[in-house]
């Protein structure tokens, strides 16, 4: 399973700049760049439905050359949701009474389907008489062609066209294209492999698109050929890792029930030859303080 709403966190929070110059370029132009602290967790609960909402994320920043702060709100959404707008909305009122600020209210739209225009709005209306018109930016993932951004010099780009309207035969080029704009960005090394497993995490190919992409990677430059074979040869690593240590915890799962979340944790963090040690003993665990043990010595 993806982990949608963290692998957009992690993207907006490490390029949250290039974000708004490459989505709200008119927000840009008066956003003081050098002021932009993320907010820490904003949550809010509904009494009337026994529900806690999470906001995605809240940035303070002030307008260019003034003293005055404003916030801006991204909330990304993985699904589509009947209500979405009206929530908008609600954490809009609930941000502004908090915090006293004006706020730039943002969509981003990250699933596949359905593709129609989601609403950009929401209003409260009697006859003769409109009582709210709210209003945010929708930014809709799957409404976006992905060619429209190859060329573009911006690190979000270069992940986000994963997620953008692409054809299934376009999928090896997409990723392709993804990548050789990611080397021709020459970011710290943390980063490109950010943006490089948020991409391989949405363009998973198949052996057939494996091998076009491929043949698409030999007739890079030198320079770019070399990053994406690194960073791909990363993520097959990254890739059989996970696939050991998901292994590991399916298997106790269905021997002891539902692993601690701190368990998982410290499984995903040992060394490969580990997680080949602990598949042999697991085989003797009784409980699930056996493989707590386990771990304890493995760690020494």
């Amino acid at each position: 399973m993806i982990d949608h709403d963290q692998l957009f966190k992690e993207l907006l929070t490490y390029f949250f700049v290039e974000f708004v110059e490459l989505f709200l370029p008119d927000v840009a132009a008066y956003m003081d760049r050098g002021a932009v602290e993320f907010l820490d967790k904003e949550v809010f609960t509904d009494v009337t439905a026994g529900e806690r909402h999470e906001v995605d994320l809240v940035v303070k920043t002030k307008f260019r050359g003034q003293a005055a702060f404003f916030l801006i709100h991204v909330e990304n959404q993985s699904h589509a949701e009947s209500g979405f707008a009206k929530r908008m909305f609600r954490y809009f009122a609930r941000l502004h009474e908090r915090h006293d600020l004006p706020i730039y209210p943002v969509a981003l739209l990250s699933y596949d389907a359905p593709r129609r225009p989601e609403p950009e709005s929401y209003r409260v209306e009697f006859p003769g008489k409109r009582v709210l018109d709210f209003s945010f930016t929708v930014i809709q993932l799957n409404r976006l062609n992905w060619r429209d951004f190859v060329r573009s010099n911006n690190p979000v780009a270069s992940a986000l066209m994963a997620r953008m309207s692409i054809a299934p035969e376009d999928r090896p080029r997409v990723k392709l294209e993804c990548l050789r704009l990611l080397a021709t960005l020459r970011l710290d090394h943390a980063k490109m492999q950010m943006i490089a497993g948020f991409v391989d995490a949405y363009l998973r190919l198949n052996p057939d698109e494996e091998q076009s992409f491929r043949r698409g990677v030999e007739v890079l430059t030198p320079d770019d050929k070399e990053t994406v074979m690194q960073l791909t040869t990363s993520w097959e690593r990254n890739g059989m890792h996970r696939g050991k240590t998901e292994l590991i915890a399916r298997l106790l799962r269905r021997r002891f029930g539902e692993l601690p979340a701190a368990m998982e944790a410290r499984i995903d963090a040992l060394a490969d030859e580990r997680l080949g040690e602990m598949a042999e003993a697991l085989l003797e665990f009784s409980s699930l303080a056996d493989a707590s043990t386990w771990l304890d010595a493995a760690a020494k």
